[in-house]
């Protein structure tokens, strides 16, 4: 029995064509899958056969002769597994995936990307305020819309927008009557710890029960709203701050086209790596046309001066 039997057939399929074509963007594109995806099979075959099946930077991408060995025998299980009528789907990871933390809201950029990519799966997953750094060093996502500050060392970060600080209090208390309020208005309250935000769900139902008041970023009291409660903007307390996170290191084609969702780039910007993906060659310029596309009908100084007769006097 070969050592490769026990991989599944799809994903043989998949090395196969990597193998095949030594280009992984083409591979992927003849696939019909992710690039990053593609990368991802690559990179879990390596390590579960424990070597390496292509050439570490290598330009062009050239096998390893484990690589060129499994090509021969994943050919031989293919073609076995056609004659069987046998295909299998691989199990993997979604082909991005986008975490967030309480109070932000990813519905327009979901929509956007679903809109833009839908052939790309997108997973958001909630991550709570307290592991949002971990989530992102431990590979749990790729990319995350964290509150600041988060330690930048390693980490690219695009602040987005901030978020004003709102006191919350029952609805018959006598700061509801106010559009705003200072810090110095809540001097003699009782203030609950708000400070954890994934556990700020207690110090809230404190403040229903009268037990004081809180102040939290207006997402997390809109996150939290009841009808006995209300909330107030507090003018003189600083903004928290709302950023897209992701590890520099794993800056891959797919993270560059949520970015640029998320900055509200155009889905033709020169800047997204999907439409650079979709742009002819530029054509060269015919050496006897002009820049604009007219022949170029301009002749040498020399030509151009014609011999003039002189009148005489």
């Amino acid at each position: 029995m070969s050592r490769f039997e026990s991989i599944d057939i799809a994903r043989l399929r998949w090395f196969v064509a990597v193998a095949e074509e030594l280009h992984f963007a083409r591979a992927a594109k003849g696939l019909k899958i992710s690039r990053q995806r593609l990368s991802q099979t690559v990179i879990d075959l390596e390590g579960e056969l424990g070597t390496k099946l292509f050439v570490p930077g290598a330009q062009p991408t050239q096998l390893t002769e484990d690589g060129a060995e499994l090509l021969r025998e994943a050919r031989e299980l293919i073609a076995r597994s056609e004659e069987a009528g046998v295909e299998e789907t691989p199990d993997g990871p979604a082909a991005l995936r986008v975490g967030f933390v309480p109070g932000v809201t990813v519905s327009k950029w979901t929509r956007i990307w679903g809109e833009r990519f839908p052939d790309t799966s997108l997973e958001v997953v909630a991550v709570p305020m307290g592991e949002q750094e971990a989530a992102l060093r431990e590979g749990r996502v790729d990319l995350c819309f964290v509150r600041l500050p988060i330690d930048r060392d390693g980490m690219s970060a695009i602040p987005l927008y901030r978020e004003v600080p709102v006191v919350v209090v029952p609805k018959d208390h006598p700061i509801s009557v106010f559009d705003q309020v200072s810090m110095a208005d809540l001097a003699d309250e009782r203030m609950q710890d708000a400070s954890d935000l994934d556990t700020v769900a207690g110090a809230i139902e404190l403040v229903a029960a009268g037990v004081g008041v809180a102040v939290v970023p207006h997402s997390i009291a809109r996150l939290h709203a009841r009808r006995d409660l209300v909330y107030r903007t507090v003018t003189d307390t600083a903004e928290t701050e709302i950023a897209l996170a992701w590890p520099t290191a794993r800056t891959s084609d797919l993270v560059e086209d949520f970015v640029g969702v998320v900055r509200g780039r155009s889905e033709r910007s020169s800047r997204s790596p999907a439409a650079r993906a979709k742009s002819p060659e530029p054509q060269k310029k015919s050496a006897g046309k002009r820049a604009g596309g007219r022949p170029n009908t301009t002749r040498s100084s020399a030509a151009k001066k014609k011999p003039v007769k002189r009148r005489g006097r």
